[in-house]
């Protein structure tokens, strides 16, 4: 191929300044060629060594470096057909191969439209940014040439010398795909997508071209919903299934389990998958991590990692055995809202932790969880309809109280608002901060991880947990019909997500050094 090198398997540029051969023409003929697997390349295909040659990816440590396939992305490419879903653990890197692979069929393959759909705005804004880091990181023969944009967005790239374009969409958005001709769509994190993700996928599947080409991906979330019927019915539809568990990924290992300690199932999960020691050892720190929740978000089999729908993501024999023993609040204020097992103690350090709700009479409470830095000890809740000005001077006030604790307020939603109040109107200095900004943000990321946590300290330290109600409301949190969590119908969940977020906040305080702060 002029142009190019053909070095340790893998088609490298030679330099930055790429041969002008590298015009329209060889971008199309390279299109045509990109699934093929020339006996150079010993098995992997043209894709593969173009992403290696022409992309860049940003890494965990914040290096800027070629997208060199790991084994998660070779195997998909191996297998992938016209139609695919992925069923998949955490952190696999699928999601930004689609995205490359996607990328590069759009400019070498004239009158493309690619549309990618994220499950939130804030994850398709994520998305854009790694297409958008392809963009700019291309040689400026390219850039400059062929592939120059008339406009490159937070949502569209296009190229107008090729009449291609990129698209990435939230499935939140109304319309979103509606009166487009797509040649390749992918559709993230299908299990987590709002509303009614059914008609929202067969909307999308009306813009597929006849030989477009989709991937369904996501993480396992419950049965149930419209990721997981697309899973069973995969066969029927002619969709090839794919199916990566956790230690696909190298970089999930963890100290070595000590042999002498492992279990029947360890050594036979060993045995079946080729798992060391170290993985082991990761395995172990993920499941007392994530508690009920590991099984989904770092699968190992396609059946047990989606969660029964209405089955408790807690452990129930710990909350039953601690609820038969919690103690009574010692003090009651603002007509029984708030309760007060412990009060502070002077040279101790507190956390606040809340989640805010509107304030109306119905739907949830916004509620505070006092929580002592040290021991993890639950000292105080507050429940009630209340919000806006009101719950920031009761929430600083209890806040004072405890030794001018740190105050976490969730920034979700009504959240901002409070944080705004807590800090202007009423004054208080003392406001966690997450990367640089006041609050905390709950996330489809973040929320497994608080879960598990509290899962954690129910079973290992159940005798910290004071309030029965709290209690109650986490023996009511359970596995949705639409494979999400949360309350039971008619129950709430805002004492849970109240403690969740107080425990996940500690643990950042106390790792980073801060809480005396």
């Amino acid at each position: 191929m002029s142009g190019i090198v053909q070095e340790q398997n893998v088609i490298t540029p030679q330099n930055n300044d790429w041969p002008w051969a590298y015009d329209r023409d060889e971008l199309m003929r390279l299109g045509r060629i990109l699934d093929q697997r020339p006996a150079s390349l010993r098995g992997h295909t043209v894709a593969i060594a173009l992403a290696r040659g022409i992309l860049r990816v940003r890494t965990r440590d914040g290096a800027i470096q070629p997208l060199m396939a790991n084994a998660v992305q070779q195997a998909f490419e191996q297998r992938r057909r016209q139609r695919n879903i992925v069923l998949k653990a955490r952190q696999m890197g699928l999601t930004t191969w689609v995205a490359a692979r996607f990328f590069l069929k759009t400019i070498t393959q004239p009158g493309t439209l690619t549309l990618e759909v994220a499950h939130t705005q804030e994850a398709a804004e994520v998305l854009f940014r790694i297409v958008h880091r392809f963009l700019a990181c291309l040689p400026d023969v390219l850039r400059n040439g062929p592939l120059k944009t008339s406009r490159a967005n937070v949502r569209q790239i296009v190229f107008p010398a090729i009449d291609s374009q990129y698209m990435v969409v939230s499935a939140g958005e109304r319309n979103a795909g509606r009166g487009l001709t797509v040649q390749n769509l992918h559709c993230s994190e299908l299990a987590r997508w709002p509303g009614d993700p059914a008609e929202t996928l067969a909307g999308l599947r009306a813009t597929l071209s006849p030989a477009g080409e989709i991937v369904l991906e996501s993480t396992p979330q419950g049965i149930g919903g419209c990721f997981y019927g697309e899973w069973q019915r995969a066969a029927a539809t002619g969709t090839v299934r794919h199916f990566f568990p956790w230690w696909m990924e190298r970089r999930f290992r963890a100290d070595a389990a000590d042999p002498a300690t492992l279990t029947d199932e360890e050594r036979a999960l060993m045995t079946q998958s080729h798992l060391d020691l170290e993985q082991i050892g990761f395995r172990r720190q993920m499941r007392a991590n994530f508690r009920g929740l590991a099984r989904q978000e770092f699968a190992e089999d396609s059946d047990t990692c989606f969660l029964s729908s209405g089955e408790s993501i807690f452990e129930l024999p710990a909350i039953d055995a601690r609820m038969a023993t919690a103690p009574p609040s010692a003090e009651q204020r603002h007509n029984g809202a708030l309760e007060i097992w412990l009060p502070p103690i002077d040279g101790k350090q507190y956390l606040v932790a809340v989640d805010p709700a509107g304030g109306g009479s119905e739907g949830d409470y916004s509620v505070a969880q006092v929580v002592e830095m040290d021991s993890g000890l639950q000292c105080a809740e507050f429940a009630a309809h209340v919000g806006g000005l009101a719950l920031a001077r009761i929430i600083t006030a209890l806040a004072s109280q405890y030794n001018n604790a740190w105050l976490v307020v969730e920034r979700n939603n009504h959240g901002s608002g409070v944080l705004a109040l807590a800090e202007t109107a009423c004054g208080y200095p003392r406001i966690y901060r997450q990367n640089g900004q006041p609050g905390w943000l709950t996330t489809s990321v973040s929320r497994p991880a608080m879960l598990g946590r509290l899962d954690a300290a129910l079973v290992h330290h159940a005798e910290c947990f004071m309030s029965r109600k709290l209690l109650a409301e986490c023996r009511g949190f359970v596995r949705l019909p639409d494979g999400s969590t949360g309350a039971r119908a008619g129950l709430h969940d805002d004492r849970v997500m109240a403690m969740a977020i107080a425990l996940a906040a500690r643990a950042e305080l106390l790792e980073s050094g801060a809480r005396g702060r």
